[in-house]
Parts: C-alpha cells; sequence; structure tokens
C-alpha cells in the first residue's frame, strides 16, 4: 500500500484521533456505580465492551441480567453528562493531530471519521481537539443502524465520495473497530493508542 494510491483516509476517534477511552470507561463506570451500585472490571471492559455504544453496553447488563432495564435511560444519561464534564476537563487542542490531517488534505487526500460516540460528545471531543473543521464528514452511532463491530458507518463514507474500497485507508484501535475495518474491504492499519497517529505514521507509506 502507498500512500500516493490513497484517496480518502477514515479515522475512528477514540483510541486514535484522541485517547479518550479511558474517559468513556470512567463515565460509564461512575454512572453505573451510582444508579445500579457496580462497576465493570477492567478486564471486561477491554475484553468486551471496549468500543460498543453506551445503549449496547446497557442492553448487554441487561441480557447477562446484571441490570434492570428500567435503569438504562438513567444511566445512559448520567453517563453523557459525566462524559462531557470530562471532555471539558481534559480535551485540548492536539496540534500533532492538526499537521496530521493538514498533511493528508495537501495531498489532496480527504479525511473522515466515524465514531461509536454519540454527535454531541464525537462534536465537543474534535472541537476541543482542534480538528473538527478539518473533517470532510463525520458519522457517529447515531448516523447508522448498526454501529461498529458492523461496517455500515465506512462503507457509507466511502459510497458518500464515490470512492473504491481499495482506495480508502482505515485508522483503528479496538477490535470491534478493526472488524468493520475490514469487512469494508478498505485499507487498514491498526494502532495501539492515539498517540501513533501522528504525520509519521503516513509518511512511512509515503
Amino acid at each position: 500500500m502507498r500512500l500516493e494510491k490513497i484517496k480518502c483516509v477514515l479515522f475512528d476517534m477514540d483510541g486514535v484521533l484522541v485517547d479518550a477511552c479511558d474517559w468513556h470507561k470512567q463515565a460509564f463506570n461512575e454512572a453505573l456505580f451510582s444508579i445500579a451500585g457496580f462497576k465493570l472490571t477492567d478486564e471486561e471492559h477491554q475484553n468486551t465492551f471496549n468500543g460498543l455504544p453506551t445503549k449496547i453496553k446497557l442492553q448487554m447488563l441487561v441480557n447477562d441480567g446484571r441490570l434492570s432495564g428500567a435503569l438504562c435511560d438513567k444511566i445512559s444519561q448520567l453517563k453523557q453528562s459525566i462524559t462531557l464534564e470530562i471532555i471539558n476537563s481534559n480535551c485540548n487542542t492536539d496540534n500533532t493531530k492538526i499537521e496530521m490531517i493538514n498533511f493528508l488534505k495537501s495531498k489532496k487526500i480527504v479525511v473522515c471519521c466515524f465514531t461509536n460516540s454519540i454527535r454531541e460528545s464525537a462534536n465537543l471531543i474534535l472541537k476541543r481537539a482542534g480538528v473538527l473543521n478539518l473533517l470532510d464528514e463525520l458519522l457517529t452511532n447515531q448516523d447508522v443502524k448498526s454501529p461498529k463491530p458492523h461496517p455500515e458507518g465506512y462503507n457509507k463514507l466511502i459510497k458518500k465520495f464515490n470512492f473504491l474500497p481499495e482506495e480508502c485507508l482505515i485508522i483503528e484501535d479496538s477490535e470491534k473497530g478493526l472488524k468493520a475495518a475490514h469487512d469494508s474491504g478498505a485499507n487498514v492499519i491498526k494502532v495501539r493508542s492515539a498517540k501513533e497517529v501522528t504525520i509519521d505514521l503516513f509518511k512511512e507509506i509515503e
């Protein structure tokens, strides 16, 4: 794969454009403990729940008999409130991401983001990071019927700009995001954290 063959780069958000995975885990656990009296362990969050939308996480807990369905809306609302507080306290302009996206756009590459977060959170995170206005398109879990690990969001972005999957490159970190990326047919780069997502990642394939 060479960068000159790529017409579109599609980024995940949490753990890729912004190091926000722990923020979502913290907010979810605080809301869950406040209302239901228990938390997810680090192990089960990483192995089972990481990368999934809040509503799906809650439904999984209901299906497992660990949570009453009547509490889901309250937990979801509280989780969102806590998430916004954490974002406002911790998310700041990231010049490395700004430099990276400007580099891609200088190559006439379309730059998009597809996240399993809701739009309110995604807009705030990406705005505070300084990259929201640099994106050509942002899709959230509210813009698809099937969130990751389903490839619907990536497929929609690829089709929106009339690209072939092989003309696109997806950057992902979580197993569920990687499954969605691979199932879209696009090229995929796996990263371990947002710290790896810099201009150097693309200079290596330039």
